[in-house]
């Protein structure tokens, strides 16, 4: 056994094997695996092997794609069998909206270059014939979908790994792992001493045992999961070919073929966590005690829509833990606050994504960032507010609803309200229906009179329609007033802060008392960040960007740290409202002694708001004249109370995020995760605008930026204007041009100001022409749509720099 490795991969499951594997892909050799016992001793042995390209995240699709490609090359790389199974597999929709589901799925389906198909309820008979149709509206078939063997699979991964050069040592119980002070780690097993620049918690079952060996806690939580083999069935051994995956997702179940019988596994309601306080470590090899009672109702369910399972008897009962993280996705990437210490866990689907996630670990650790944007995946979507109590019932939830419709406007309910601000009864008693991000209530909309405190999923329009419409126009006819609780606000301060702001931000950093806003941009130019900096004085600066990416953004800052500067995350130490509209300044002026006339668009000053001291720029992503107040937590009600005293003889309305969503298309302004994201450049998008090229300053991704800035974009952001019936666009809809998709939409939705739908979307540079037409494919529908060259408010911008 070696006792220095450059890389050591904790766990001997399938998705250990893999990061081991696609480390030395992309050329680090000298990386071990540690197997406390034989590989796929963990959840990966009893896995039931199937494997998927449906994801509601597009990154996650194309790499479960990615995944299920690699097989083939495995096998001839290795000359071992995976066992693999290429059965295609159909996903069942029994209503409407399950179906709208799939129609949105197979349209994101178009541009990531996946070949599924919309089938109806006589082509389901063909393709899949043991199933019952009743009641069944249509479905989505996957010619990918398969199954494996999971102990060949594993193996394969682990022999080419050590092909080129990786060792494996199984029967290897790590004890400790312990940092030293320059960044490596010592890894302390009952065979000796490893010493690893970088460690890899790959543990699945272990993962939260093996975090907390170095003081990190990963919000993971088992679940019990069962699934069934049936004796022989006629219907199956007597077919000419092996019958495909069928995914029901109104009876929660999974079916394929399994030898000459059948395989059912079910994602019940009466679920159960498993190891509530800690995995057995001499847990391995068995299976729970068989609970068919926890199933029943599920059973049932299968007999009518499988009715050959009703003759069938059970040949083995498969009930085994698997890991999940509270939204169901892994958790993966670089732990923030930590140096070299890398995860891959809760990786629940380890056959569909393991692939993905090992050359996405790979590449983030060689190359020092990903292809793609991760951060459906990456670790660092959770901030350190997360804890075991709001862990488990999100697990729970998430495991409730893995077969259920995802809509792009449902708020699940589960562990909330968690997380709130000082005015979250206020608003509360005000009628707010509430969302949630990064763990924060949020307000979405108020409902008045007899409105429901409930916006109904759909991927239609919703019932928050009429809310979101008045408090728009609210917006644009007055004033309106929301909380900046959900910006994620960092403070830069020290003799060197503005240098390093130079060097970390693309665009302008700058003078005293006025903001600018910038792209922060990755080594390779892609953007990993769109900030507003604001200069209080020459060596303090404040920092405001998306919430939810707060532990995102604040890895890479202490990643770059220099001496002379230091950066917080005050986040949730700074709160306060934004006031927008064309009686913003008035409202603003009558509580205030100070002359605000003279404050101009980007100015930033600290101003005494009745009894409050706030920091207030001049600046607002409605679009409209506005400013953004931030306050101390402790008299943000305080200041409530005179900004609303103030207001409401001017027509002061709140508003929440639907109208926020709404009011940023009017302008086209885009979003952080939507327009904005790792996946984009800022030529791209029209960052680029905001990069201060004449700085004499080699600022991060500079060299990328330039080159792109010579040779221009291959494909670029543009707004559209929708003929849409009643559903809109919300994101990754494929842009049909000449009959061909070539473009996708990033968001969209409706413009309640100037009453269209809006569309923000990427195309090709050299298809962006004035009148440029266009269709988006909305639901299984084709709408026309035209492009924009015009914002749909103050196309000039006099009301907003006015």
């Amino acid at each position: 056994m070696r006792t220095t490795t450059r890389v050591a991969v904790i766990g001997g499951g399938v998705v250990g094997a893999s990061v081991l594997y696609h480390l030395t892909r992309l050329g680090w050799s000298d990386v071990m695996l540690i197997e406390r016992s034989e590989l796929t001793s963990g959840s990966t042995w009893h896995a039931a092997g199937g494997f998927h390209t449906l994801n509601g995240d597009t990154n996650m699709a194309a790499l479960q794609g990615y995944t299920i490609r690699l097989y083939k090359e495995l096998e001839e790389l290795t000359g071992l069998s995976c066992g693999l199974h290429h059965v295609g597999g159909v996903t069942l929709a029994e209503d409407r909206d399950r179906f709208d589901m799939l129609l949105a799925e197979r349209a994101k389906h178009r541009y990531m270059g996946l070949d599924t198909h919309i089938v109806g309820p006589e082509e389901i008979r063909q393709i899949a014939p043991i199933t019952n149709t009743e009641g069944i509206v249509g479905g989505l078939y996957d010619p990918l979908d398969g199954h494996l063997d999971p102990s060949g699979t594993t193996h394969a991964y682990a022999k080419a790994a050590r092909m080129a050069g990786a060792e494996v040592v199984t029967h290897c119980m790590v004890r400790e792992t312990n940092q030293r002070a320059d960044g490596t780690w010592d890894v302390v097993t009952d065979k000796g001493t490893i010493h690893a620049e970088h460690v890899v918690n790959a543990a699945g079952l272990w993962a939260r045992e093996v975090g907390e060996m170095a003081g990190i806690y990963f919000p993971l939580h088992p679940m019990e999961h069962q699934y069934v083999v049936t004796d022989e069935v006629p219907e199956i051994y007597e077919r000419d070919r092996e019958h495909p995956h069928v995914m029901d997702p109104a009876g929660e179940s999974y079916l394929r073929q399994e030898g000459r019988g059948l395989c059912i596994g079910f994602y019940e309601q009466r679920a159960k966590p498993w190891a509530v306080d800690g995995t057995p470590w001499d847990f391995g090899h068995e299976l729970l005690p068989d609970d068919l009672d926890k199933i029943s109702d599920s059973i049932e369910f299968a007999y009518r829509r499988f009715p050959v399972l009703e003759r069938a008897g059970v040949k083995s009962v498969i009930h085994g833990p698997f890991t999940f993280a509270p939204d169901g996705n892994p958790l993966v990437g670089p732990v923030p606050g930590v140096r070299n210490y890398w995860a891959a866990v809760g990786v629940m689907a380890g056959f569909s994504q393991g692939g993905g996630v090992g050359l996405m670990l790979a590449q983030w650790m060689v190359e020092g960032e990903c292809e793609r944007d991760t951060f459906a995946m990456d670790v660092a979507r959770y901030g350190d507010w997360i804890t075991p109590g709001y862990t488990r019932p999100k697990v729970v939830e998430n495991y409730q609803k893995r077969f259920s419709v995802a809509y792009p406007n449902e708020e699940l309910p589960a562990a909330r309200p968690f997380r709130q601000t000082p005015m979250y009864d206020v608003f509360d008693a005000m009628g707010a229906v509430w969302g949630h991000q990064y763990g924060l209530e949020v307000v979405n909309y108020f409902a008045t009179g007899d409105e429901p405190r409930f916006e109904t999923p759909s991927f239609r329009r919703s019932n928050a329609w009429e809310a979101t419409r008045r408090e728009v126009q609210a917006v644009r006819g007055a004033v309106g007033i929301n909380e900046t609780h959900n910006f994620g606000k960092y403070r830069v301060a020290g003799p060197k802060a503005r240098a390093w702001l130079d060097r970390i931000m693309a665009g302008r950093i700058p003078a005293p008392g006025r903001l600018a806003l910038t792209p922060m941009l990755s080594p390779k130019g892609r953007l990993w960040g769109d900030f507003t900096v604001s200069c209080i004085d020459e060596e303090t600066f404040q920092l405001t960007a998306s919430y939810g990416a707060q532990a995102f953004h604040m890895r890479w800052f202490l990643q770059n740290m220099e001496e002379g500067v230091t950066v917080e995350n005050v986040s949730d130490r700074v709160t306060g409202f934004q006031i927008a509209g064309p009686k913003a300044r008035e409202v603003l002026q009558s509580v205030t002694r100070s002359d605000i006339s003279d404050m101009r668009f980007l100015d930033v000053r600290h101003l005494t708001l009745g009894m409050a001291d706030c920091l207030v720029q001049r600046v607002s992503y409605t679009g409209d004249l506005g400013y953004e107040i931030f306050c101390d937590p402790m008299v943000q009600r305080a200041l409530w109370t005179t900004l609303w005293e103030a207001g409401r003889p001017h027509g002061m309305k709140p508003f929440g995020m639907r109208a926020m969503m709404s009011l940023r298309l009017d302008r086209f302004f885009g979003s952080w995760g939507a327009e904005y994201s790792p996946d984009y450049t800022a030529a791209e998008t029209g960052l680029d605008r905001f990069i201060s090229w004449k700085k004499n300053v080699d600022f991060v991704g500079r060299e990328a930026a330039e080159r792109e800035r010579r040779n221009g974009a291959a494909r670029t952001l543009r707004p559209f204007e929708v003929d849409a019936l009643d559903a809109d666009v919300h994101a990754y809809e494929p842009i049909w041009i000449g009959g061909e998709v070539k473009g996708f939409c990033t968001s969209g939705g409706y413009s309640h100001h100037a009453d269209t739908a809006v569309a923000l979307g990427l195309i090709p540079a050299e298809a962006a022409q004035p009148g440029l037409e266009v269709e988006i494919e909305i639901l299984g529908e084709m709408r026309p749509a035209r492009m924009l060259e015009t914002p749909l408010f103050d196309p000039d911008g006099a009301r907003l720099r006015g």
